[in-house]
């Protein structure tokens, strides 16, 4: 097993390391960085201020606009010249969200990738085909690293081209397949197309992350491909995948805290909450050289659970992501996340797993839901009596009416990366 001994590090070693690590890396940020001296400065705090764990409360949050106003190396720890590679965000608001690193902070991501595998069930036997697309995006280079340090054999087919996608898995004995959940529904689909039978693969688990994805999904793809569908966690800004991920128990994904301080705060007040309790997840990164980030907030909403996991971790585990606070729809007023949508079109025997939300006016009072028909249920079905039970079934768990089009399988565009799930046309009325 792959850094065993990190892996089940128990909670007082954890919080051991970790404040050894956090005195060292909030001075690492305060000498080196202008931006956070100036943040601390602000506050009269110091960094000899922060005695224990506890004390991380005291730190100023870091959002993602300082990243882009930073833009490219305003937020760098080190010269430029002990940078050893960059990643970045594609820059849908105009400015891309650039991520530095130092060689050293490649060797921890690698390794933080390397467990990642290790803890989902896969080791050095594997052959790791990689979907993921490769580039300034950290998913195919995150994945890549990770199976290398695993010493593990790496595919390296990145998105696209699904047919040979197909024929990689079934020639080279594909074990663990890496892509997002899309991408594997998109895959299914394109199996049975080809009439390869999964039997004729040799897939064991599915590393699945980059987007949200629902249980049901979970199910559908397992029981498609005959694979253990294994989530995880992670963003560009936090060295990329690798921050949290799935043992074989698939009760929540462990945070490694050895490398991440993780706090849940009220999204509103911006006050940590009590152990258990929803909320925004704000993490701490304790080595990283090129880039420390402090207290950086999320967006993303969930429980962190810090009692022992049945697998023998102490690791706290996100109990699954349920919405960012930046994705969240206010529809007739209430609070709705694709996600929650997601939960109940999946579960709806006759519905395929591709759909999409479409908000067309600035004043939204019920909600337009596109979704395929299985392929299975296509023309044996009455449309108009399915309508209204997928409607019924969105208005009992949402409270909201719904507008809902059936559409043919395969209408909705498919994806090789992240899903669109979220149309959004008031921006432009």
């Amino acid at each position: 097993m792959f850094q065993e001994k990190e892996q089940f590090l128990s909670r007082n070693e954890i919080e051991q390391v970790q404040l050894e690590k956090l005195k060292k890396q909030v001075k690492h940020a305060y000498d080196n960085v202008p931006m956070y001296k100036r943040k601390f400065d602000d506050l009269g705090l110091r960094p000899e201020d922060i005695k224990t764990l506890k004390d991380v409360a005291k730190v100023p949050f870091t959002v993602k606009n300082d990243l882009r106003d930073h833009y490219p190396y305003g937020i760098l720890a080190v010269p430029l010249d002990e940078v050893n590679r960059i990643h970045a965000s594609s820059g849908t608001t105009g400015v891309p969200t650039v991520v530095s690193y130092t060689e050293q902070d490649l060797n921890t991501w690698s390794d933080l990738m390397a467990r990642c595998y290790s803890c989902a069930g896969a080791d050095d036997r594997d052959i790791i085909q990689n979907a993921y697309g490769y580039g300034l995006f950290t998913g195919g280079l995150g994945f890549h690293m990770g199976a290398e340090r695993l010493r593990a054999m790496v595919v390296p087919t990145a998105t696209g081209n699904t047919k040979r996608q197909i024929r990689m898995m079934k020639d080279m004995k594909t074990t663990v397949l890496c892509c997002t959940p899309s991408y594997a529904l998109y895959l299914i689909e394109a199996l049975e197309e080809e009439g390869v039978d999964p039997e004729e693969l040799s897939i064991k688990i599915g590393m699945f992350g980059a987007e949200p994805w629902s249980d049901e999904t979970r199910k559908h793809i397992e029981k498609s491909l005959h694979i253990k569908a294994q989530d995880l966690y992670g963003m560009s800004e936090l060295y990329g995948p690798g921050v949290a991920v799935e043992c074989p128990e698939q009760d929540g994904l462990h945070i490694w805290t050895d490398e991440f301080l993780v706090e849940t705060i009220d999204p509103d007040t911006g006050d940590v909450l009590p152990e258990g309790e929803k909320g925004e997840i704000v993490f701490t990164m304790l080595t990283r050289q090129a880039m420390p980030l402090l207290r950086y907030r999320t967006r993303d909403l969930a429980v962190i659970n810090w009692e022992k996991c049945k697998c023998g971790r102490s690791h706290p585990r996100i109990m699954r992501i349920k919405g960012r606070t930046d994705d969240m729809l206010i529809v007739g007023g209430v609070n709705v996340f694709p996600s929650q949508i997601e939960d109940i079109l999946v579960g709806i025997e006759e519905l395929g797993e591709q759909f999409q939300i479409i908000l067309e006016t600035a004043k939204l009072d019920h909600l337009y839901v596109q979704v395929e028909v299985s392929p299975q249920f296509w023309g044996k079905v009455d449309l108009s009596e399915l309508s209204a039970k997928v409607g019924k079934s969105l208005q009992e768990s949402l409270t909201l009416r719904a507008r809902v089009e059936l559409l043919e399988p395969g209408t909705i565009p498919r994806t090789q990366g992240k899903a669109k799930k979220v149309i959004d046309k008031r921006k432009v009325i």
